[in-house]
């Protein structure tokens, strides 16, 4: 995984979860990279306007840091439910999460608000990064996520990376009534604005729907993108921004 924590202590998150030794883990912040404002300055996202050198570089960064056995499946992020699967053809799977069962094999999500997961099984035979912004979350993005491993949703493992809080996400009515009208325990998870605005907690949605899919040993969940400006990216924050990318994958 990580061979010299002190080049990288300050620029990376570790998760705190019980996964098995040959599952490695990492989340980006914003520090160390080469882009310049408003990307700076580890961005990693292709998409969203920064020079394409300055990608190039960083994700090079990321490379060498964290000494990734392979090229990880970068994805075209749209929002929905699909999660590719690490050997299926197609260049640049368009879907909201991946999924592997082999070593070396680097599952990764970009983020900037959005709620990144990461999911293992207890025996470290599989992997998975998920992206889960609402729309995600409303159509079933971490169904998909569970669904995608063999093991019994029991056996896994997840851990919740850095998102918007849940005293920063401002929603409106459609937002509530998509999670509520599917599950009226989700109401625990919005807290009333107005008549019309609601503050949205992804963290406990994320928990929510994870119960009940009984996997219930679920970790992280502690950030938010929007207030801490120095170590994350935040699309609500600043609009124009970059991403920070959530990684997974395992060796022998």
């Amino acid at each position: 995984m990580i061979r010299d924590p002190d080049l990288t202590s300050n620029h990376y998150i570790v998760p705190d979860w019980p996964a098995p030794a040959r599952v490695h883990a990492m989340v980006t912040t914003r520090e160390q990279g080469v882009s310049r404002p408003p990307y700076d300055s580890f961005n990693l996202a292709a998409h969203v306007g920064d020079q394409p050198e300055s990608v190039a570089s960083n994700r090079n960064l990321l490379r060498q840091q964290l000494h990734l056995p392979d090229e990880p499946m970068w994805l075209n992020q749209v929002h929905g439910r699909q999660i590719a699967r690490h050997g299926d053809p197609g260049s640049v799977p368009e879907a909201d999460g991946s999924y592997s069962n082999q070593v070396d094999q680097v599952c990764v999500v970009l983020t900037a608000d959005c709620l990144p997961l990461l999911m293992c099984n207890k025996a470290g035979t599989e992997v998975a990064a998920v992206h889960a912004g609402w729309r995600g979350l409303a159509d079933g993005v971490i169904n998909s996520a569970v669904d995608a491993f063999t093991a019994a949703p029991s056996e896994l493992l997840v851990w919740l990376g850095p998102a918007i809080g849940p005293e920063r996400f401002e929603v409106g009515q459609d937002v509530y009534d998509a999670f509520v009208t599917a599950d009226p325990a989700a109401t625990e998870g919005f807290h009333a604005i107005d008549d019309e605005h609601w503050l949205a907690d992804l963290y406990y949605l994320a928990r929510l729907q994870l119960q009940g899919l009984g996997a219930g040993q679920v970790y992280g969940g502690q950030f938010c993108t929007m207030t801490d400006a120095e170590r994350f990216f935040s699309y609500r924050r600043d609009g124009v921004t970059g991403r920070m990318a959530s990684l997974i994958w395992l060796e022998n």
